[in-house]
């Protein structure tokens, strides 16, 4: 069964849509630890009532971020995962780190990159009077938000939106794309090779798959 470990710094609800299809066998996978670089995130909590490993590796006990980037990968690399699921992890890993890991490591950006990365992504969106907003799934390179896309889903903007209503809409459209990547990666359907996405055995287009909400 394939091992996962999620890497969290806040509430964890994309984890906790990953805990839910691992209890009802959708996901064939097993969620081994869950670690945060914030003692108080909520989604140590969430991980503790699902019966996982529930890890904290406070970033600012650490001098600079390379020696925390060092003693973060031991602590992965300890539970053994074939996965790497970064959900909120607000955290700009160093080069190293990255090199550690390749092709086994993901992220969730709530915007169809490569447009808005970093932060503030819905406020950006609205501001610059575009009509949709989404959320992109992709494997992680030491570029932030810049490793190559596997997959997205579009969420209308409407002329009511703020960011706040803007955020929710997209974050429901996360808790389902999430999984669906994930478990294309759990069947051995997804892989890396070359910083070339492949979903069984072809290549992607250079934005990922654009998934229809419908299907997920």
């Amino acid at each position: 069964m394939t091992r996962i470990v999620v890497l969290i710094s806040g509430g964890g609800s994309n984890l906790q849509s990953l805990l839910d299809q691992c209890q009802t066998g959708s996901l064939d996978a097993d969620i081994v630890a869950v670690i945060s670089n914030r003692p108080d995130a909520f989604g140590l909590s969430r991980a503790r009532q699902a019966g996982v490993k529930a890890l904290t590796l406070d970033h600012t006990g650490y001098a600079n971020r390379a020696a925390f980037d060092a003693a973060l990968a031991e602590l992965i690399e300890a539970q053994q995962p074939d996965l790497i699921v970064l959900a909120g992890f607000m955290r700009i890993l160093t080069d190293d780190f990255v090199r550690r890991f390749p092709g086994k490591m993901i992220n969730i950006h709530p915007s169809l990159l490569p447009r808005y990365p970093g932060l503030n992504t819905h406020q950006r969106a609205l501001d610059a009077g575009d009509s949709q907003a989404g959320a992109t799934v992709h494997f992680v390179t030491a570029e932030l938000d810049g490793g190559p896309p596997i997959a997205q889903v579009e969420v209308p903007i409407s002329d009511q939106d703020d960011a706040e209503s803007l955020a929710r809409k997209v974050l429901a459209q996360e808790h389902r794309l999430y999984p669906t990547v994930v478990d294309w990666f759990v069947k051995g359907r997804l892989r890396l090779d070359a910083n070339q996405v492949l979903l069984d055995d072809q290549p992607l287009p250079k934005g990922g798959r654009l998934l229809d909400t419908a299907s997920l």
